[in-house]
């Protein structure tokens, strides 16, 4: 009796050990392959892009561990396990598609709004060019009829005239000057005054000439005219006239205008010329004193 249910025994703890040993059989290689691809679809894309394939790839993976748990070593566990893990490729490859689709919606957006932008900029600096480009127009003509209103004035007072020179306005000495004296009387900065609003911004050259009648000797003239002419260039200048545009020269006696014979032809003599003239303004605003020489040793 006791031979028999140890017998017993021997034989159930063999059936045990033989259940055991089945049951902790290693998986197959290709329901580890279905794991890992299932695990690198769930951790990319797909999880939020491609839900529904990664779902169908996580049921077939739950047939093929079912399959493992009832017959470790079984083909079915091994196909349905190559089942699983074709559907987590496909559920990775198409959260991968979807993902590079969205990406490239978003720079093709991005590139449109950087366009939409670039043109509204544009749009933007093209109108504020038009605009200013009004303005200085407005300016240049406002600055143009100043030109014209302060030559008229001028004009009508008899101070202009023209000829082959171009433009010239002509101011009477005694009120510029005191007698053998070049500094600008109070009377004659407020005559300039109103003559630079006919210089100013003129494309013009500009000529300043000094003048003086016969009395005192060749020499005094000249190198008082000169300085008369100087004084009112840089008179013009301080009030805006460019530095290029003007020149000044002294012709002394050399240029009456009248008889130096009467009182009356005298004044008309001791004069200054500023005169527009008909070219283009000159870039070099030396003196003419070489000139000045050539009339002295003419004279």
């Amino acid at each position: 009796m006791k031979l028999r249910n140890g017998f017993a025994l021997a034989c159930l703890g063999s059936v045990l050990v033989a259940s055991i040993g089945c049951a902790s059989a290693p998986p197959p290689k290709e329901l580890l392959d279905a794991r890992t691809a299932y695990n690198r679809a769930q951790a990319g894309p797909a999880s939020q892009l491609s839900p529904a394939s990664l779902h169908e790839a996580k049921v077939a993976l739950d047939r093929a561990e079912r399959s493992y748990a009832e017959d470790s070593d079984s083909a079915g566990t091994r196909d349905l396990s190559y089942v699983a893990e074709r559907k987590a490729q496909l559920a990775d490859a198409e959260g991968s598609a979807a993902a590079a689709k969205q990406t490239a919606m978003v720079a093709i957006e991005r590139a449109r709004l950087t366009q939409a932008q670039q043109s509204q900029q544009q749009a933007q600096e093209l109108a504020a060019a038009r605009q200013q480009l009004a303005t200085t127009t407005a300016e240049l003509e406002r600055e143009r009829q100043a030109r014209e209103d302060a030559l008229s004035k001028l004009q009508a007072e008899g101070m202009v005239k023209n000829d082959e020179r171009g433009t010239v306005i002509t101011l009477n000495g005694q009120v510029m000057f005191q007698t053998g004296k070049s500094d600008l009387l109070p009377g004659a900065q407020a005559k300039l005054d109103q003559i630079v609003g006919a210089l100013k911004d003129s494309d013009r050259s500009i000529l300043i000439e000094g003048h003086t009648d016969s009395q005192g000797k060749d020499e005094m003239n000249m190198d008082l005219s000169q300085r008369r002419a100087e004084s009112v260039r840089d008179y013009l200048i301080s009030k805006g006239v460019s530095e290029d545009q003007v020149k000044a020269t002294g012709k002394g006696e050399a240029s009456p205008v009248a008889t130096n014979a009467t009182q009356v032809g005298r004044a008309m003599n001791r004069r200054v010329e500023i005169i527009l003239e008909n070219t283009a303004k000159s870039t070099n605003p030396s003196s003419t004193k070489p000139t000045q020489q050539k009339q002295m040793q003419q004279k």
